[in-house]
């Protein structure tokens, strides 16, 4: 398994992923759909990035860094096929996103999940370093914790 950037060509995987997650345990939300269908504007063209986790030359899971400030990035869709889970899929892709935003100079990244649907996320996030903070704005209607890592 290796992680990848993002290239227009892995378009219809990064949609098809990321629907399939969040229609399996909630609904897709405005911002879901601009973050699925336009990743290019929404997420890239304000400095953002995105990594993709490629297994057996398939890609299998999705990663986003959303660019607040030049100190803040957002992680978002970070999500495995369903065919690819309990292969640490999940594991790699965070640890690369946080450095990425590492290495982009962040000092604050942070994320919006929820504990009903994404418990298996949040154990990550917390192994990783990720501490739950006061959920201080909503994204999305499904949000129900809000973690954030300081570098």
């Amino acid at each position: 398994m290796q992680i990848i950037d993002y290239q227009p060509v892995y378009f219809e995987r990064w949609k098809a992923i990321n629907e399939e997650w969040i229609n399996h345990a909630y609904v897709m939300e405005e911002i879901d759909h601009l973050h699925c269908s336009k990743p290019e504007e929404s997420i890239l063209a304000g400095g953002g990035l995105i990594l993709l986790a490629q297994m057996d030359g398939e890609i299998a899971g999705t990663a986003g860094l959303i660019k607040d400030n030049e100190d803040t990035y957002e992680l978002i869709k970070m999500a495995v096929d369903s065919r690819y889970r309990g292969h640490g899929i999940g594991v790699k892709l965070c640890e690369a996103a946080i450095e990425k935003a590492r290495e982009a100079g962040a000092k604050l990244l942070y994320l919006f999940s929820n504990t009903k649907g994404s418990a298996t996320a949040i154990q990550i996030y917390r192994d990783l370093g990720f501490v739950e903070v006061p959920l201080d704005r909503q994204d999305f209607a499904r949000a129900d914790i809000r973690m954030e890592m300081w570098f």
